[in-house]
């Protein structure tokens, strides 16, 4: 099926995860400053728009280019090389590919509070970056719901750029997703997207359950975003 977009409700992110985006390593946090950040990060959720788009590719093969192992996804130009890729994939059966951005109106924001408010501006890049990570969660649960409805099991979500799964895979991996006319997400030169708060990454729908992944609903990430647990079901059956 060919991709669409969806849009995603992020209401909130974890205030510890704005903190790690600020570089928080526990120094002492004014009361003003505290309540700086509630105040910017509601900003940042009300400018957002977060929207992605999701597809699952069979694999169809495995091979080598240059001495790396790559992975050949059916239906589509994209493949997948690397050695930290092939590992992360390891007896993967079929790999859900995601695109999901925060919107233009955070990009707008975020030029406009560099040149009014430096530290408002600092503080929205990080809950800017908290959301956009929000909006890659539901993207990843409506992977777990496709592999769900396969008899799949999925892992965890990996990007371009991490390991030496080469940046060099975004064009083809956006335009497996139509995302420059679904999203609005475009590459420079230096394969860089804007708007800057989007994220790329795949996820491998296996056989069997991976160790340690979504052993309970509690802690998944996907939980907020699940569909198969507002049906009243769960990713482990």
């Amino acid at each position: 099926m060919p991709p669409v977009r969806r849009d995603y409700d992020v209401r909130s992110v974890e205030r510890a995860e704005v903190l790690r985006y600020l570089g928080y390593a526990g120094q002492p946090v004014t009361p003003e400053l505290d309540a700086r950040i509630d105040e910017v990060v509601a900003s940042c959720l009300a400018t957002c728009r977060p929207c992605g788009a999701t597809r699952v590719f069979d694999v169809a093969g495995h091979g080598e280019r240059d001495g790396a192992p790559v992975i050949e996804l059916a239906g589509t130009a994209l493949s997948l090389e690397g050695r930290s890729i092939a590992e992360h994939l390891d007896g993967a059966v079929a790999v859900g590919v995601l695109a999901v951005t925060a919107g233009m109106g955070v990009e707008a924001e975020l030029r406009r509070l560099s040149l009014t408010d430096r530290l408002a501006q600092v503080i929205f890049d990080a809950a800017g970056t908290a959301a956009v990570e929000r909006a890659a969660d539901a993207a990843e649960a409506d992977v777990v719901a496709e592999a769900a409805a396969r008899g799949l099991h999925c892992g965890t979500r990996f990007s371009p750029g991490y390991g030496d799964l080469p940046l060099s895979t975004q064009p083809v991996l956006l335009g497996a997703l139509d995302a420059g006319r679904l999203l609005g997400i475009t590459l420079s030169p230096a394969l860089l997207m804007s708007p800057t708060k989007s994220v790329t990454a795949v996820v491998g729908l296996f056989e069997r359950p991976r160790p340690g992944v979504r052993t309970s609903c509690a802690g998944c990430p996907c939980r907020d975003f699940c569909v198969l647990l507002r049906a009243g079901s769960t990713c482990r059956g």
